[in-house]
């Protein structure tokens, strides 16, 4: 693994777990067993190493929403969930801690959130035969709802979740 690598990989780990307001770049030196200086020279700054944890982040998710159904779908949640674990989107996180004022970081969520919703309409779009806006909208709410409740209520969220998209999309076959 190279260093840029398994400087990610360290700081993913810490700011999924501590947060990135709580990780300091003293955590990240001693969590990637590197110098200070070699970690600025990898990283840049403590933004730009959030910037490029989303996107590795991304790049992982990506393979989750590779499906043709909206069970597939909400399956494919619950994998991630499982073993990734369940402290909420840390994208959104990553948002909240930074109150949307560090551009770099609020382009990487948005990306990622605006190709989540393409996605979820390209799913419902194969289900009904159309597309359908307003329900790929309802069906993008119940996944990023079953993240954050899976935080207390564990992968029973996503079984709901999954049970109410369903039931929205049986109501368009109606």
């Amino acid at each position: 693994m190279d260093t840029k690598t398994k400087l990610v990989a360290a700081a993913e780990s810490l700011f999924d777990r501590h947060g990135f307001t709580a990780t300091g770049m003293d955590k990240l030196t001693r969590a990637a067993s590197m110098s200070s200086r070699t970690l600025y020279k990898h990283a840049g700054s403590k933004t730009a190493l959030i910037t490029e944890v989303l996107k590795e982040r991304h790049r992982r998710f990506q393979p989750c929403l590779e499906v043709k159904s909206i069970s597939a779908l909400f399956d494919s949640l619950e994998a991630w969930i499982k073993t990734e674990g369940s402290r909420g989107c840390l994208f959104l996180r990553a948002q909240g801690e930074t109150g949307g004022d560090t551009p770099e970081i609020t382009a990487v969520v948005l990306a990622h959130k605006k190709e989540l919703h393409q996605k979820i309409q390209e799913i419902v779009a194969l289900e009904t035969g159309t597309y359908h806006p307003p329900l790929a909208a309802q069906i993008l709410v119940l996944f990023e709802g079953a993240s954050a409740v899976a935080v207390y209520q564990g992968i029973e969220a996503i079984t709901s979740a999954r049970a109410a998209a369903l039931t929205l999309l049986q109501q368009v076959h109606r």
